[in-house]
């Protein structure tokens, strides 16, 4: 197939960390053979001028290629301007927060039913954000379809710890904790770092960046790494014991996946999509409001195996490649659902 991807979110020079984990799924899908153009944001800045600018591009990418299926990320804008861009079938991916502005941002649902009307088919991350869209739109009603973005194997996979840390200059004593995301209220980040003030002994290092920045700084036996491109997120994950999500709501929760194919256990909130692939032996899922209940989780996944083997045969489910193929199904439904 042709398909037009186009996508809010990608990796650039100034956002190296934003939707990186979008490429090998893109990878995955050419392995297959198909030809996918890009019509894609590489910067999380521009105000909504940008979104024009991805419009324009999508608009002319789809006139010089022609494609049999546009493959959208994000309901809206995204999902949006996809189908403006082109007479092609619409397959888009709900990702979380398209689904939190439902009903909460001025126009979002009037946008967002309309996506969903033109759309052959929506895809959700998991099975909780389904169920949250449905509910917010319920024309979606068996019109989606559950396939996470999926996680490359050969890319997150157990390596060295001693030699992730020496690199990294995380040395110390006690568990390593890490937290992967941006340090905003949803990711909970703040009641992260009062529940690891609790412990003892330990060290925490926060990757990504965001306005709660400032509320974390200072804090003994805490690092802040900052964003970082996603090939040193890698390194980060093998030099730490637990990756940590407790966030408020996490619709799918691809950092964890990450840590999990790579051996390392993970602390994840029970609110969203991680209770639907953390498994006990994998990981302890925490009640988000409770500091304490962090604080213990903490030290329950600390007491799990590293490297935690259990934890790569969960996230072995979730392949990119195994997920590309999904996708490709249902892409190919749409294609031929234009053809007929």
């Amino acid at each position: 197939m042709r398909i037009l991807f186009v996508s809010q979110m990608w990796p650039g020079p100034d956002d190296p960390d934003h939707g990186a984990f979008l490429v090998p799924l893109v990878d995955a899908l050419r392995r297959r053979g198909h030809e996918l153009d890009l019509a894609v944001l590489t910067s999380r800045g521009g105000g909504r001028a940008k979104y024009l600018k991805l419009f324009r591009e999508a608009h002319a990418v789809a006139r010089r290629t022609k494609p049999d299926v546009v493959y959208a990320h994000y309901l809206v804008p995204t999902g949006l301007i996809a189908d403006l861009a082109s007479r092609a079938p619409l397959v888009v991916t709900a990702h979380g927060r398209d689904v939190r502005n439902v009903g909460t941002v001025r126009g979002v649902k009037t946008a967002t039913e309309a996506v969903v009307r033109r759309a052959h088919t929506v895809i959700a991350v998991s099975h909780y954000l389904r169920r949250e869209l449905e509910a917010r739109v319920p024309s979606a009603l068996g019109k989606v379809k559950v396939v996470d973005c999926g996680v490359d194997l050969e890319r997150f996979r157990g390596g060295d710890q001693a030699e992730a840390r020496a690199a990294l200059g995380w040395d110390g004593d006690g568990p390593a904790y890490l937290c992967v995301g941006s340090l905003d209220e949803r990711k909970n980040v703040v009641r992260l770092a009062e529940a690891f003030s609790q412990l003892e002994g330990a060290r925490l290092a926060f990757v990504g960046d965001g306005p709660l920045r400032a509320a974390l700084e200072a804090r003994p036996s805490v690092t802040l790494a900052g964003r970082v491109p996603h090939e040193e997120v890698r390194r980060w994950i093998q030099a730490a014991d637990v990756v940590c999500q407790p966030s408020l709501v996490e619709p799918f929760g691809q950092a964890l996946l990450e840590a999990m194919a790579s051996e390392r256990s993970v602390l994840a909130t029970v609110v969203g999509g991680p209770p639907e692939f953390v498994i006990p032996a994998a990981g302890v899922l925490v009640d988000p409001q409770d500091v304490a209940a962090i604080a213990d989780g903490l030290r329950r996944a600390a007491e799990l195996p590293s490297p935690n083997r259990a934890a790569r045969s969960a996230a072995a489910a979730h392949d990119v490649n195994f997920q590309a193929a999904r996708i490709e199904e249902i892409l190919e439904q749409a294609a031929r659902g234009r053809r007929a």
